[in-house]
């Protein structure tokens, strides 16, 4: 069955997430986003201790419960120090690539609702004043953010409200090319939010429900291994939307949907992963099957953690990922098509 998805809507859902600050574990600003997109699908939103975000959708039959989940946190910093001369020090959430992020728009989030923008730089931040500005390894021991205001010290920056455990977010910079291509940062996994969102619209259109009952999360701690820990006991099934990535060892591409067979530490349910094969040849989709390294999902996390469930995991393949991230239209739609395809279970 070939589905015509409104690519559209998935650009639209993804843009109005990618441009909500979303760090591991700052939540604040993405889930009233994803309540205002649910409710427009309407769909309420609950919520875990955790803040994961839910959807319901009632299946035809709800003797069983399958979840599929896309995280909505992202890579980025928090305020470890701040120098005697007022530039902040940091440590990373999650795998940043400073090299990528060198020279970018960050922002400083402070608990009392302020956000100031800086520079994000190495310290030998200029080839014509410092001799290793070229050779000093990028990394959180080496990088600096230089605040986009009028401070010399330490007591001015605190006096901003700035404090130890701030959370900082990176700019995202969303493009759409005329040839269809999607580039931003965050790709990974906000991309995979809004192909779920755009599931959930084609059901809606077509006043179709899934086969079983279906819950969808969207959790916040992915990007440091425990954001799928938790898991409703009700569900049986748990298929994480991530990306998929792109490499010498790899068959997918930027307009393919990837089925991950395996990650860095566990070989996915053999059984529902190939069930995932056969549904996407049958919606017709563009897909490929890869086995990934440096890499792993929220159904990862889940089974580490001792859910009994059978797991798997598929999504958008994407270029550069933790950097200035693309993928292509064509890839959102077939991951729009396969998780079609396995709800409905045609």
């Amino acid at each position: 069955m070939e589905y015509q998805i409104d690519g559209q809507f998935t650009l639209d859902c993804f843009r109005a997430l990618v441009n909500a600050p979303s760090p591991v574990s700052y939540y604040v600003e993405v889930n009233p986003v994803v309540e205002r997109l649910a409710k427009t699908l309407g769909y309420p939103v609950s919520y875990d201790n955790k803040h994961t975000a839910y959807l319901t959708l009632e299946g035809e039959d709800n003797s069983k419960t399958v979840m599929l989940g896309a995280h909505l946190d992202t890579i980025g910093m928090i305020v470890r120090r701040i120098d005697d001369d007022g530039m902040i020090r940091i440590r990373q959430l999650g795998g940043m690539n400073f090299y990528s992020a060198e020279g970018e728009t960050v922002t400083i989030h402070t608990r009392e609702g302020k956000a100031y923008t800086g520079l994000l730089a190495c310290q030998s931040h200029s080839t014509h004043v410092f001799d290793d500005a070229r050779s000093l390894a990028r990394d959180e021991m080496n990088m600096i953010i230089s605040l986009d205001e009028k401070v010399r010290s330490r007591e001015d920056v605190r006096a901003l409200g700035i404090r130890h455990g701030d959370i900082v977010s990176i700019e995202p910079r969303f493009q759409y090319t005329p040839t269809g291509y999607v580039k931003s940062r965050f790709i990974d996994d906000k991309a995979g939010v809004a192909c779920l969102l755009n599931m959930v619209k084609y059901l809606t259109d077509h006043q179709m429900k899934p086969k079983y009952r279906t819950v969808l999360a969207f959790p916040h701690y992915e990007e440091i291994g425990h954001g799928g820990a938790y898991v409703p006991p009700e569900v049986s099934e748990f298929v994480a939307v991530d990306i998929g990535l792109i490499g010498p060892d790899y068959d997918g591409n930027e307009y393919a949907v990837s089925i991950c067979a395996k990650d860095n530490s566990t070989p996915y349910d053999y059984g529902l992963t190939t069930r995932l094969i056969r549904q996407a040849e049958k919606a017709g989709c563009d897909y490929a099957v890869d086995i990934f390294y440096r890499y792993g999902t929220d159904a990862n996390a889940s089974l580490k953690a001792g859910a009994n469930l059978k797991a798997a995991a598929v999504g958008m393949a994407c270029y550069c990922s933790h950097g200035m991230e693309r993928t292509h239209i064509q890839g959102l739609n077939n991951t729009v098509k396969l998780l079609l395809a396995y709800v409905l279970d045609i």
